[in-house]
């Protein structure tokens, strides 16, 4: 997670429609799968942004990992180690082929009454009523949801 002010938000993406890609065309954090050149999920975190969104994160303020996140469908087996930087003013984003869309959502429009509201989703024949924050690039629903609301909760009205 990359938050920015004037005004606080969060960078988000929306992924791009990828054949065989479980998250195709969601909305998300940059992010993505350890290799073994990381040296650890810290870096994992740095090298999928500056890849994702052409972000470098090394002159970023690291304020901090939070829990780990897993999905409620045990398929594919995942973990995500969200980490949270901070920039002092807002960043180019440069996306690569695996986005569709980077955006700096405010903080004040996610904390908007009714936009964050149930998604229907199905999934294997049975649909599903999930929390979501229905912008006007997508709605962000799922992991991404889950991590983000009690990160606003926390944040609190003024972000």
């Amino acid at each position: 997670m990359v938050f920015v002010p004037d005004p606080e938000a969060v960078l988000l993406i929306r992924r791009s429609d990828r054949e065989g890609d479980r998250w195709s065309g969601q909305m998300a954090f940059p992010g993505g799968r350890w290799s073994p050149r990381d040296a650890n999920l810290l870096a994992t975190a740095k090298r999928e942004t500056l890849e994702e969104v052409g972000v470098d994160l090394d002159p970023a303020r690291l304020l901090g990992a939070l829990d780990d996140v897993a999905p409620r469908a045990p398929i594919p087996p995942v973990i995500v180690r969200p980490f949270v930087f901070s920039f002092p003013e807002r960043v180019e984003l440069k996306p690569n082929h695996e986005v569709a869309g980077a955006l700096w959502a405010p903080l004040d429009l996610l904390a908007t009454p009714g936009l964050y509201r149930a998604f229907h989703y199905e999934a294997g024949g049975t649909r599903l009523s999930l929390p979501g924050y229905h912008l006007e690039a997508g709605v962000v629903w799922g992991m991404t949801e889950r991590i983000l609301t009690p990160l606003l909760a926390l944040l609190g009205p003024a972000g």
